[in-house]
């Protein structure tokens, strides 16, 4: 199996894949200790790699027709005995039942497969609890990050990687072979101490979008509350019209797009705050604050969320027709202009603004579903790093640009209009300027020239105030060194 067959590890760790030490297995037996959802699982896709399977289990005929006819179901003492690597597939509660076959153990590699179901939740690890308990055996944690699910369709509908960890390295590469040749990606975690860290990655929901997700959320009640008090609270107190069913869909469509406009303009806001670090300090080498790196590193899930709610935005802007307010509104101008006698009401300003900000609202929709759909692992490496560049820089730039002009479009000269200062509150969508026209006002301040140039010196290396040495000719003719700093 090749190793750009895969998308990148979990964590910063080794992959064993290709090491020439590792070498098949199939034909071994393996035993498995438990009759469960995941040893099930297992024992079925150990069989379908052509390993010999033997199941213990404490009530091997109730059990048997639960495993495949391939695989051999037996007492824990008899499958112990008939195979020297065994999976561990009960969970840590249970593992003082398996005391009564230390003897029998004694030597083999135990291979703990479990979970816990909080995080930190004991405090010390499940591998190395049954370590404690088994001296005489060599404990491999691994394969607790595939589900069963994945184990019983094969590696390609699934995670491929198995993380695995042991204070053993002859022990580590016997359980990687297993899973190479069950089609799997072993990746070398290190020692038993990582066994916590390892047990605590299923328990951890999307780690990556908690702070894109309340971010999102946080902007969203923050514009929900400001559209609701200028569309809903002002006509009811001024007028005393009742709004509320605005609520449901015209409120949240007018949010939606000013969420994923912030948004997008947040994505590449850090990058410009990169820069003129950048600059202040006249190095690249100097650590960015923690904030920043972590904003940095949180664009990608930012900017689907933007593209979600620009993509929820369309959906709403299209059923506004279908809302029976819209219909009665319609009726009703159609007979307050048949009473005015009015025959004409064509306003050619209001057309083409509507025209424009249509079109350009397209426009930015399909470059934000580009760059959603290169973010894609199975996309993103298919693309060299230029195109990926390319299309995640320039065309996002260009995408912020075009939404921006949808959204002045959107407002037009509506902002000079006192009429739109309700509660003497500016209408929605200038606040939503503030952050991209300021992205976009650095953008261009950062293409200038001279700014330009320092900046790609210094992203090539160059360090403002660092000494560098050179050579002159003395007067009889003789080099002599000196040093100078490498910015005057």
């Amino acid at each position: 199996m090749s190793g750009g067959d895969m998308s990148k590890p979990l964590l910063g760790h080794g992959s064993m894949d290709g090491d020439p030490s590792i070498t098949p297995t199939a034909g071994r037996t393996i035993g498995v200790l438990g009759s469960g959802d995941f040893a099930r699982s297992l024992a079925i896709r150990l069989v379908c790699s052509g390993f010999k399977v033997v199941v213990g289990s404490r009530n091997p005929k109730r059990k048997a027709g639960l495993f495949p006819s391939a695989a051999e179901v037996t007492f824990q003492a008899d499958a112990v005995k008939k195979a020297d690597v065994i999976f561990v597939a009960v969970f840590r509660e249970h593992y003082s039942t398996l005391c009564d076959l230390a003897d029998v153990l004694a030597g083999k590699i135990l291979v703990d497969v479990s979970n816990n179901t909080e995080i930190n939740h004991h405090k010390e690890s499940n591998a190395e609890y049954l370590a404690s308990l088994f001296p005489a055996c060599t404990v491999v944690k691994g394969f607790n990050v595939v589900s069963a699910w994945t184990l019983q369709s094969g590696a390609r509908d699934g995670n491929k990687q198995v993380l695995i960890c042991s204070n053993n390295q002859e022990a580590k590469r016997t359980v990687a072979e297993i899973a190479q040749v069950m089609g799997f990606t072993p990746v070398d975690m290190g020692c038993m101490s990582s066994a916590s860290e390892i047990e605590n990655i299923p328990l951890r929901l999307l780690p990556a979008w908690k702070i894109p997700i309340f971010l999102a959320l946080g902007l969203f009640l923050c514009f929900f509350t400001y559209n609701l008090i200028r569309q809903v609270i002002h006509p009811y107190i001024r007028e005393q019209k009742n709004k509320l069913y605005k609520i449901p869909i015209e409120v949240v469509n007018t949010t939606l797009p000013c969420v994923a406009y912030v948004m997008l303009s947040l994505v590449y806001l850090p990058g410009v705050l990169a820069a003129c670090s950048q600059l202040y300090y006249g190095t690249k080498y100097r650590r960015f604050p923690d904030w920043l790196d972590q904003w940095l590193q949180h664009r990608k899930q930012i900017g689907l969320l933007s593209f979600f709610c620009a993509a929820l935005h369309a959906v709403y802007s299209l059923c506004l027709p279908m809302r029976r307010s819209h219909r009665y509104q319609l009726i009703e101008m159609a007979v307050k202009q048949a009473m005015e006698k009015k025959m004409n009401i064509w306003v050619e300003e209001e057309v083409w603004r509507m025209e424009i900000y249509i079109s350009v609202g397209i426009i930015a929709l399909g470059l934000l579903s580009l760059l959603a759909i290169t973010s894609l692992p199975s996309i993103a490496n298919s693309l060299n790093w230029r195109e990926f560049s390319f299309i995640q820089s320039t065309l996002g730039f260009v995408a912020l640009v075009i939404s921006t002009l949808h959204t002045l479009t959107y407002g037009w000269s509506r902002a000079f209009d006192e009429n739109q200062y309700k509660f003497y509150l500016p209408p929605t969508y200038t606040l939503t300027l503030l952050v991209p026209c300021t992205v976009i006002l650095a953008k261009v301040i950062f293409s200038l020239p001279c700014i330009q140039q320092r900046l790609l010196r210094i992203r090539r290396g160059w360090e403002k105030g660092r000494y560098v040495k050179f050579v002159l000719p003395s007067a009889t003719g003789e080099y002599s060194s000196g040093e100078t700093s490498s910015n005057v």
